[in-house]
């Protein structure tokens, strides 16, 4: 496989991680940050666990609950989806590891959000939902961009639980494994293309991050 079509290969495994990861991620960062109790603390280590736990024990966890004898993969095999060894199970890994960065990013740009503001809104008539819309969202959009963008380049550069849950084969080949594989074969300017690649990638995010928290 090509340089570009690895990196194409992460862009999409990324993309499809990001369709599940931002909205869910700003669901649990929003309640985390609107919301306190013994449950709260669960949600948020539930949550905490991710970040610290290495990728390849990430991988393990979701092949034993997705595998074809996990109980979401069991069922799911019976149906014929199997996501061990896929591009969505790649998608899964990837998601997994950027989960935790979007939920706290997320909790941090709902906790910034006045919520004097809210309660004006609420006095004028406005519903909750109707609040939530005009009001809160609006206020947290810049820091669910910069949440986004985080998680973003952490599923880019995911290695570990991709390997162990989604193995590696032209479906899965993304650019963080291609430079691993590239470097066990001797292919030294492969893997040097594509860590300049992924740098570059790494550098571009890092400035409109910059540009995000400046407005």
């Amino acid at each position: 496989m090509s340089a570009s079509q690895s990196l194409f290969t992460s862009l999409r495994i990324v993309l499809v991680a990001l369709v599940f990861v931002v909205p869910l991620g700003a669901a649990i960062g929003f309640y985390l940050a609107r919301r306190t109790g013994p449950f709260r603390a669960v949600v948020d280590a539930l949550v905490i666990v991710p970040l610290v736990l290495p990728p390849s024990v990430v991988g393990y966890l979701l092949l034993v609950i997705f595998g074809r004898r996990g109980p979401i993969g069991a069922l799911l095999d019976d149906i014929g989806v199997r996501l061990v060894f896929s591009s969505a199970g790649a998608s899964i890994a990837a998601g997994a590891v950027a989960l935790p960065l979007m939920a706290k990013g997320a909790e941090a740009a709902f906790a910034r959000v006045d919520r004097a503001l809210e309660e004006v809104a609420t006095a004028n008539g406005l519903g909750a939902r109707e609040t939530f819309r005009v009001v809160t969202l609006p206020l947290a959009l810049p820091g669910l961009g910069v949440a986004t963008t985080l998680a973003a380049l952490r599923a880019l550069g995911e290695f570990g639980a991709t390997l162990t849950f989604a193995g590696y084969s032209d479906r899965t080949a993304t650019a963080p494994l291609e430079v691993y594989f590239a470097l066990q074969e001797g292919r030294d300017a492969r893997a040097l293309a594509l860590s300049l690649a992924l740098v570059g990638a790494s550098v571009a995010a890092a400035l409109l991050l910059r540009r995000w928290s400046q407005r």
